[in-house]
């Protein structure tokens, strides 16, 4: 049976976007000609693909070829590809994962310890061991942290121009998770000098982040699959890695036509760049599951507070799907691009403008009347326009000025970065983030302006 793999995923945002745009243009920040013909990497051709053959047992790349392009190094059609054909397997036998551990360390691992960290021991194990490894050719072809440009590697200076996006929070959560991880670990470390001799937090670090960044998920925990993370990421394309347990071989099939000289994208998963940047390092110009998170709360001042707090626990499950496919939890909402020619607002949580209906409500009468309404609705609150109208508009104008206040919060946060004189490459990073997050909360506040005005205009 097939099972589908695909790269490592935590439980950090929600993912639904939906745009068009020429497909080739939007691999990343920078576009290419997609019949660019690559330039072959020595190294990778005279060490790395013999070694993987030989341990492969068998021909792995017939139609494939490694090259530089804009993105680094990447894989190329050297042959005409079309829908449906299998473009790489590599066996099991070519994978790492964490039972490649010695079991005198596996041994010493707790239930506690993730499958992120002991691949990411693996990893280290082989570099210490150098040209004396088996893996060799594979490790010695894996990114130098110098070329790493995920934010759990930025300064606390680098990280403060990006203050204003959520991935800040989630960086610096996801940082303090590797430092709990690297803790729990180093009585292994420890106890194997011949493995793991004087491994800081920071070789731990890197080794982490090339899991996160090149494994996938498979039934032996997370896979490292030589020469499939060579793929690089394209958000449009529908190629995913499949395993099958039962022959044991993970494989790739094309989604598309390919042209010899094309380069060849997989998805790596439907993330927001600020899921890219923290996890792969990169950000895309367009990204179509890009998203904000925003935050909205009941005033404190409010004398109906209270009242308007019960009533929303009562009716407002956490973490709910709405039918935009976004999703709420509490009084966080991830927002997505609103279509100028929406007439739903689709983009905005349902549940986002609830809370602003409630909120605005200026008596308990209001309130009990929303209530009521709700037990003719599935229990859902709010979810239709008010039938006061002038309500309905303060309701929207609520959220417009909220919106309005982050563009500003935006806005002052890419003038502080354009003066900023820190690394360059990371300066850029984050621009491209706070411009395509900006863009978002943009079309936002403009589709609520118009709602408010055509209902005025009523």
């Amino acid at each position: 049976m097939l099972i589908l793999c695909v790269r490592i995923q935590r439980p950090l945002f929600t993912h639904s976007r939906c745009c068009l745009r020429t497909r080739r243009n939007c691999s990343t920040s920078t576009s290419f000609s997609p019949h660019q013909l690559p330039q072959h990497v020595d190294d990778v051709s005279s060490h790395f693909l013999p070694w993987l053959r030989q341990k492969s047992g068998a021909e792995v790349l017939s139609v494939l070829s490694v090259g530089n392009s804009i993105h680094g190094r990447s894989l190329f059609a050297c042959k005409p590809i079309q829908p449906g054909d299998c473009i790489l397997k590599i066996p099991y036998s070519a994978q790492l994962a964490p039972d490649n551990l010695p079991p005198s360390v596996r041994s010493l691992l707790g239930d506690d310890v993730s499958n992120v960290a002991k691949l990411a021991l693996v990893i280290l194990q082989h570099q210490k061991l150098g040209e004396a490894s088996e893996w060799a050719p594979y490790i010695s072809c894996l990114p130098h942290v110098t070329d790493m440009h995920s934010t759990i590697f930025w300064s606390d200076e680098e990280l403060k121009t990006i203050e204003i996006s959520s991935l800040y929070h989630e960086t610096m959560k996801h940082k303090a998770q590797i430092d709990q991880d690297f803790f729990s670990v180093k009585h292994v470390l420890d106890q194997f000098p011949e493995y793991f001799e004087d491994v800081t937090l920071h070789e731990f670090k890197h080794a982490y982040n090339l899991v996160e960044s090149r494994a996938w998920v498979s039934t032996r925990g997370v896979s490292m699959i030589p020469f499939a993370d060579f793929f690089n990421h394209d958000s449009f394309s529908e190629t995913d890695v499949l395993s099958d347990d039962f022959t044991q071989v993970s494989e790739v099939i094309a989604d598309e036509n390919y042209a010899p000289g094309d380069e060849v994208f997989i998805r790596y998963g439907k993330f927001s760049n600020a899921r890219l940047l923290l996890d792969f390092g990169f950000v895309l110009s367009y990204n179509k599951y890009n998203q904000v998170q925003v935050e909205v709360d009941v005033h404190h001042y409010d004398q109906l507070r209270e009242m308007k707090l019960r009533l929303l626990d009562q009716h407002i499950t956490p973490a709910l799907k709405d039918v935009n496919d976004l999703c709420s939890q509490g009084n966080v909402f991830m927002v997505k691009e609103v279509k100028s020619s929406s007439c739903k607002g689709r983009g905005i949580p349902q549940s986002l403008r609830a809370l602003a209906r409630v909120i605005c409500c200026t008596s308990p009468q209001e309130l009990q009347d929303l209530a009521t309404e709700a037990t003719f609705n599935d229990g859902r609150l709010a979810q239709i326009p008010l039938k006061n109208k002038k309500r309905e508009v303060e309701a929207h104008q609520f959220l417009l000025s909220r919106f309005n206040q982050i563009i500003g919060s935006y806005n002052v946060a890419l003038e502080s970065l354009l003066l900023s004189g820190k690394h360059k490459r990371r300066m850029q990073l984050a621009q491209d983030l706070l411009n395509g997050e900006l863009q978002i909360v943009e079309s936002a506040s403009s589709w609520l302006k118009n709602y408010c005005e055509t209902l005025k205009d009523l």
